[in-house]
């Protein structure tokens, strides 16, 4: 597969959703919850400077082939003690996007971008900082 390296990304943000089933309890008035899975999802906002995300859903809109891609995210702070962690979003789809934008009053344009994701990776943790174990 290609492989983009998104430096254009203003921010990204993504979460997991545990999805739960209220369970009865006996000898309880109130109901215990029991998680049954889970859902990823998550945004980011780019500089509008790239037509990736638009050659995705017009192929989308010619083939009905849909794009399932992975997304790496390294946070790394030099000055740091607690060293790097490292995501990967497994499976990501978009939700949609922009097809077309201007804005002349405006200095710079940018697209925000849901998605959604199908599992995920950690093989790099932050270190624990002194004190906390």
């Amino acid at each position: 597969g290609n492989r983009y390296n998104f430096m254009q990304a203003i921010n990204l943000e993504a979460s997991i959703e545990k999805t739960k089933s209220e369970i009865p309890i006996l000898g309880r008035t109130g109901k215990g919850n029991k998680t049954t899975g889970w859902k990823g999802s998550g945004s980011a906002t780019f500089h509008y400077n790239t037509s990736i995300f638009r050659e995705l859903l017009y192929r989308y809109k010619e083939t009905g082939q849909d794009v399932y891609f992975d997304i790496q995210i390294t946070n790394e702070d030099p000055t740091s003690s607690v060293g790097r962690q490292t995501i990967i979003l497994k499976g990501c789809n978009v939700d949609g996007g922009i097809l077309a934008k201007f804005d002349a009053d405006a200095e710079y344009l940018d697209e925000d971008l849901d998605f959604t994701f199908e599992d995920w990776e950690m093989p790099e943790q932050f270190s624990h900082l002194q004190g906390m174990q």
